[in-house]
């Protein structure tokens, strides 16, 4: 059987896609982050733009409290997703601009993104979504309805 690149659906926030596309563009200019950059763009392209307000819970945006597992390993891991600025190398964040960060960005709980790297396969899982910034505001004096 030949294993093929799996591409889910994207859900991106207009003001994180934005800054994205800035940090897609930019990142190609580098070497060392070139592969990531390529990815990152390949994921806006195929994104679903829509307001804060408007982005699911579920989704994994900028700033997200991620639990997610390597399919590959099998490991799970938590961390927050960061734009490269905000990435101080400790286990518990994962930049936007790395493989990781470009694969979970705009995936939803239980969906799955497979893609090819020189060194084999990765395969990542979005197991739960901890912490969302975006998402439905309500005003504190108001109720759901």
């Amino acid at each position: 059987m030949i294993k093929q690149e799996c591409f889910p659906p994207v859900t991106i926030s207009v003001g994180d896609y934005d800054r994205l596309a800035f940090l897609a563009s930019f990142g190609l200019s580098f070497e060392q982050d070139r592969p990531a950059a390529a990815m990152l763009a390949n994921e806006l392209i195929r994104a679903t733009i829509l307001t804060p307000g408007d982005i699911p819970p579920s989704i994994a945006t900028m700033h997200s409290r991620l639990e997610f597992r390597d399919d590959v390993t099998w490991d799970v891991r938590s961390a927050t997703l960061v734009y490269p600025d905000e990435d101080d190398g400790e286990p518990d964040r994962v930049s936007v601009l790395s493989p990781e960060g470009a694969a979970l960005i705009g995936l939803g709980e239980g969906q799955s993104i497979t893609w090819r790297t020189p060194k084999g396969w990765r395969s990542l899982t979005l197991l739960r979504v901890l912490y969302q910034p975006h998402g439905r505001f309500v005003e504190p004096w108001r109720e759901l309805s």
